[in-house]
């Protein structure tokens, strides 16, 4: 339903100085700072429009009124303006995705700090299965006698590496032998298509190394398995703790709770596959019942064209949307550009 703009004024009022005051509002205060060019009673008899189309709540007798989730609805579909980061806040991303990343794990870490950083809300970064995740490389590093380190490189972009024991009789040599073996018959290769055939012929032409070789296909498969995948990542989760509405010992009980749980996260977050751009879930539009509280705003990230997860905010149902909107589109904008060079080596 489509309100009067009279009626949007005040709605907008509403919301604007809940927002920033965590206080309910009353007609006074929105004719004394929004000058709106009608009377306190004026405002008094919209307001209890308002409250009988649903729109705003009055939390206790005498009390003004507070926005409620279907208010906020209205506000983030119909009276949000759009926002811009600022210049430094626009650097301070990009300085972070300039620096050299190789692993994917770290930027998603680092995409949760910096949207928890520059917003003060708790972070969620989800990261759904890469798919067919494929062997690029491996290098069987010489530490010391008896000793060497395993490195794998996935097409992800991540890195995986194990120390081992060695014979004291295998030296550097021997080690370059093995990892070129392995690079020319793995790579791109898919878990999937390590058949044992192939491993068979590994192990024919280093029959006499099938101790490190047992370690190193050991690695391989991790790490080829570790890629398939769901993670959560959390950037900001003390963050909540600063809102005001929870300071309520057991509403932060329940919420940290649900934070511990990545699936139920993850359920949450699979939203994004499903809507183009920055989209927002209300209070009881996020079907969980320890988030009725709360707020998330998120959207995906691809690379390739494919889908690879989301990033999101949560914050009280009072959150600035404005503000998370922008942050949240300019993240993953950028977010998909580093996933894009990462995963399909591509520069922009």
């Amino acid at each position: 339903m489509t309100l009067d703009a009279r009626k949007e004024h005040i709605l907008l009022a509403i919301i604007q100085d809940y927002i920033t005051t965590a206080e309910p509002v009353g007609s006074r205060t929105i004719a004394r700072k929004y000058k709106l060019g009608v009377s306190p009673a004026t405002i008094r008899n919209e307001m209890a429009d308002l409250e009988e189309m649903g729109y705003i709540e009055q939390p206790h007798t005498s009390a003004g009124r507070i926005p409620s989730d279907r208010g906020y609805r209205y506000y983030v579909d119909n009276l949000m303006k759009r926002q811009e980061l600022s210049k430094e806040e626009e650097k301070l991303v990009l300085d972070s995705y300039l620096t050299k990343v190789q692993d994917v794990g770290q930027v998603l870490r680092r995409t949760g700090q910096l949207l928890s950083r520059i917003t003060n809300y708790t972070a969620v970064v989800f990261t759904a299965h890469y798919g067919k995740t494929k062997f690029k490389h491996i290098n069987l590093v010489y530490m010391s006698s008896g000793q060497c380190m395993v490195v794998v490189v996935t097409d992800a972009g991540s890195v995986h590496y194990r120390i081992i024991d060695i014979p004291e009789s295998i030296g550097p040599a021997d080690l370059e032998t093995i990892s070129a073996v392995l690079n020319r018959k793995l790579q791109g290769q898919s878990m999937e298509n390590i058949k044992l055939t192939l491993i068979k012929e590994i192990y024919f032409e280093l029959a006499k190394q099938k101790h490190i070789l047992n370690m190193a296909m050991d690695l391989i498969r991790d790490s080829l398995a570790v890629e398939t995948e769901e993670k959560i990542y959390l950037g900001g989760v003390f963050n909540i703790l600063n809102q005001p509405e929870f300071h309520n010992v057991e509403k932060v009980k329940t919420l940290l709770s649900l934070l511990e749980q990545e699936q139920e996260l993850a359920n949450i977050m699979v939203d994004v596959f499903q809507v183009e751009g920055v989209t927002a879930r209300i209070g009881e539009e996020i079907t969980n019942e320890r988030m009725k509280d709360c707020s998330v705003v998120m959207a995906g990230y691809r690379a390739g064209g494919k889908p690879l997860g989301g990033i999101g905010l949560i914050g009280p149902t009072r959150m600035d949307y404005a503000r998370a909107f922008a942050v949240v589109e300019y993240m993953t904008k950028n977010l998909s550009l580093v996933m894009e060079r990462l995963l399909c080596g591509r520069n922009r």
